[in-house]
C-alpha cells in the first residue's frame, strides 16, 4: 500500500517542473503518515469493510433537521426505528454559508452552532460534542459520513485570504490565477442562469481567479503537491474522530489542463486513487463516495479496478424514475441499467441510488426529449425550475402531488434497485417545499437558488402530531419506509443481489410495460419485486415463480388466482409487491 502512495504520486509530479520541493513534501507526509497509522489505527480493525452495501442512509442538514448535532443525537433512536444505520451529514464544516456549506472556510473544524456552542468555543471543546455524537451513533450501529467540497473551498478561507495578498505569498499556488480569462475556454459553465463565466476579478489580487461553482468558491489548484496534502490531513484527521467515511463533492473537475473540458481527466483519477490508498493504508472500510454527475460509463471509472472511490451514485437513473411513472411504462428504468449502458462495477463497489438530495432533480442526464417529459409532467410551480430547465428543484412529496401510494411507490423502486438507498431527510414524512426558508436565504446570500425549497426546518411538534394519525398522509409514508428498511434487512439480495428484469404478461400473452418486475438474487436468496407504475389494478401472469412458493416480505394485498387452469396475480394501481421465492 506504501509503495502504492508513492507511485501515485511519482504520475501526479515526478514529471514536474517541482520535482524536488514535491519529494520533500512527499517524504514528509510518509512520516506523518506512519506516525498517525501507528498512533491511531494500529489496534483499530474493523472487519467489515464494505459496510456500505447493506446501509440504508439518511441525508439531512443537522441544523435543519434538528437544530444541531446535540439535537441530531437526541433522534437516532427516531433514525433507528426507521431503519437507518448511517447518516450523511450535509455539510457541516465552517463556512460563511453562501452555498448551504459547501463554501468551506476551515475544513478542520465543524460550525461551532451546530455544536451548541457559543463561537468562542476551542477546537477542543468542538471535538468533544462531535466524538460524542459519533460515538452514540456507533453505539446503535449507525455509520456516520459527511460532505467535504473536494474542488473548492471559500473566499473566506485563510489559503485564499492570504494568496490574494501577494503573488509571493505560498498560498497563492494554492489556487488558480490569471491575468485574463482566455485559459480552460472549453470548460462549461456548470451554473447556468446563476453565473456568467468561469473566472472572477479580485481587486486586491490584481488577478482573475478561476471558479467552476459560484464566484464564492475558487478552485484549488492541485498542480500544488502542497494542496493535496493538505487535503489529504483534513480526510485523516475526521477519520481519527470516528467518521466513516467522506462524500467527495464535485471530484470530477480536480485538475485541470488547457485544451479540455477540464471534467474526468486521468490525473483526476489519480488524485482520487491516492485519497483511496491513503485511507486504506490507515485503516481499510472507510468509504470514499464520488459525487459525478455523469454518464455512467464515465462514473465507472472513478470506481477504477476497486482502487478508486468504493460507491458512486447513479445519476441517470433517479429521473428514469420519475419518467417510468409519468408514462407508466418501466421501460426508460429498464434501458438506464441495461449493460450496455450501465457497466459492470468492480465487485467490492456500489452504486448510490436516490430519489432525492440537497440538490434538484437533475436533468443534466437525460435526452432533450427526456428532459421536457419530465420536465412537462411535473414541474407545476414556475419557481421549480433550476439551472435553466436542467433541473427541478422541488421536494418528492410536492413532485407527487401528496400522493402517498406513488410517493412509497418511488420509494419501493429505489429500495429495491440495485444499489444502497439514500432517504433525504423530511421524505420518510412527505415533508412539503418551504417557500419561507428559499425566501430567507435568497434575502441573505443574494442567491436567488431554487434549491433551498427542499430545504428548511422540521417542525418536531407537527411531525409528532402526523405520525400519530395513522391516516396522514406523513404516517403511511414513515409506516410504508419502516416496512420496506425492515424486510431488506431480511435478505442481502436487495443490497448485493444481482439484477434480472422479468418478462410480465397478461393472460393473453400481451407484455404489460406499466408493470416494472425484475429478480434480485444472492447466493441462495431470490427476491421478486413487482410494481404497478398505473393507477388500475392488472392481472398479470409471470413465469419465475411457477412451481415455487413464495413469501410477502411486506404487507401488500397480492391475489392469486386460477384463471382457466393458470395461476394469475392480481396487483392493485400504483402497488408493489416484494416477493421471497421458497426452494
Amino acid at each position: 500500500m506504501r509503495d502504492n502512495i508513492i507511485k501515485l504520486w511519482n504520475e501526479l509530479y515526478l514529471d514536474d517542473e517541482m520535482d524536488d520541493n514535491s519529494i520533500n513534501i512527499l517524504e514528509q507526509f510518509l512520516d506523518f503518515l506512519d506516525n498517525t497509522r501507528l498512533e491511531f489505527f494500529s489496534s483499530d480493525k474493523d472487519t467489515n469493510i464494505d459496510w456500505y452495501k447493506d446501509a440504508v442512509i439518511y441525508s439531512t442538514y443537522a441544523d435543519l433537521f434538528n437544530k444541531d448535532l446535540i439535537g441530531l443525537k437526541d433522534k437516532l433512536q427516531y433514525l433507528k426505528e426507521l431503519g437507518i444505520n448511517c447518516i450523511w451529514l450535509l455539510p457541516i464544516l465552517e463556512s460563511p454559508m453562501k452555498d448551504a456549506g459547501f463554501d468551506i472556510s476551515n475544513y478542520e473544524s465543524i460550525r461551532h452552532e451546530l455544536l451548541g456552542l457559543p463561537e468562542s468555543a476551542s477546537i477542543d471543546e468542538k471535538n468533544e460534542v462531535f466524538e460524542e455524537f459519533v460515538q452514540a451513533a456507533h453505539d446503535l450501529d449507525i455509520r456516520i459520513i459527511f460532505d467535504i467540497a473536494m474542488n473548492h473551498c471559500s473566499i473566506e478561507h485563510p489559503w485564499f485570504v492570504e494568496g490574494r495578498k501577494s503573488k509571493e505569498s505560498p498560498y497563492r499556488d494554492y489556487f488558480i490565477w490569471s491575468d485574463d480569462k482566455d485559459k480552460y475556454k472549453e470548460a462549461r459553465i456548470i451554473f447556468k442562469g446563476l453565473c456568467e463565466s468561469n473566472w472572477e476579478y479580485d481587486e486586491l489580487a490584481g488577478q482573475y481567479f478561476l471558479h467552476r461553482f459560484f464566484e464564492i468558491q475558487p478552485d484549488l489548484n492541485y498542480r500544488n503537491p502542497q494542496v493535496l496534502v493538505e487535503m489529504m490531513k483534513v480526510l485523516i484527521g475526521w477519520k481519527i474522530k470516528g467518521v466513516d467515511g467522506f462524500r467527495a463533492d464535485a471530484v470530477p473537475y480536480i485538475w485541470k489542463e488547457e485544451g479540455t473540458i477540464c471534467e474526468n481527466l486521468p490525473k483526476t483519477h489519480t488524485v482520487v486513487k491516492f485519497f483511496r490508498a491513503v485511507l486504506d493504508y490507515l485503516q481499510p472500510g472507510s468509504l470514499l463516495l464520488a459525487e459525478a454527475c455523469q454518464p455512467p460509463k464515465e462514473v465507472v471509472e472513478y470506481f477504477g479496478n476497486g482502487d478508486e472511490c468504493n460507491a458512486a451514485y447513479h445519476f441517470p437513473v433517479m429521473p428514469q424514475v420519475y419518467k417510468a411513472m409519468a408514462e407508466q411504462d418501466g421501460t426508460s428504468i429498464m434501458d438506464a441499467l441495461d449493460p450496455g449502458f450501465t457497466p459492470e462495477i468492480p465487485p467490492s463497489c456500489q452504486w448510490f441510488m436516490f430519489l432525492r438530495c440537497h440538490d434538484e432533480l437533475t436533468l443534466e442526464m437525460v435526452t432533450p426529449h427526456e428532459r421536457e417529459v419530465i420536465y412537462n409532467h411535473y414541474v407545476t410551480n414556475p419557481l421549480w425550475d433550476f439551472r435553466q430547465g436542467e433541473g427541478i428543484a422541488s421536494r418528492l412529496s410536492e413532485l407527487f402531488n401528496f400522493d402517498h401510494e406513488k410517493i412509497l411507490l418511488a420509494n419501493s423502486i429505489m429500495m429495491t434497485l440495485i444499489g444502497t438507498p439514500i432517504i433525504f431527510y423530511g421524505d420518510e414524512f412527505a415533508k412539503g417545499n418551504d417557500l419561507d426558508y428559499y425566501n430567507k436565504i435568497a434575502k441573505e446570500t443574494g442567491y436567488a437558488d431554487t434549491r433551498y425549497l427542499c430545504r428548511g426546518p422540521i417542525d418536531w411538534d407537527a411531525v409528532d402530531a402526523i405520525l400519530e394519525n395513522e391516516d396522514s398522509i406523513g404516517a403511511r409514508v414513515f409506516n410504508g419506509l419502516k416496512e420496506m428498511t425492515k424486510a431488506r434487512r431480511l435478505t442481502k439480495a436487495f443490497s448485493r443481489g444481482g439484477l434480472e428484469f422479468l418478462e410480465v404478461e397478461d393472460l393473453s400473452i400481451n407484455p404489460l410495460p406499466q408493470l416494472l418486475a425484475y429478480k434480485r438474487k444472492y447466493m441462495d436468496d431470490e427476491v421478486i419485486v413487482i410494481q404497478n407504475l398505473s393507477p388500475h389494478k392488472v392481472v398479470f401472469k409471470v413465469k419465475v415463480t411457477e412451481g415455487k412458493t413464495f413469501e410477502n416480505l411486506l404487507n401488500s394485498n397480492i391475489i392469486v388466482n386460477n384463471i382457466d387452469g393458470e395461476e394469475a396475480y392480481e396487483i392493485e394501481g400504483n402497488s408493489y409487491h416484494w416477493l421471497f421465492l421458497n426452494h
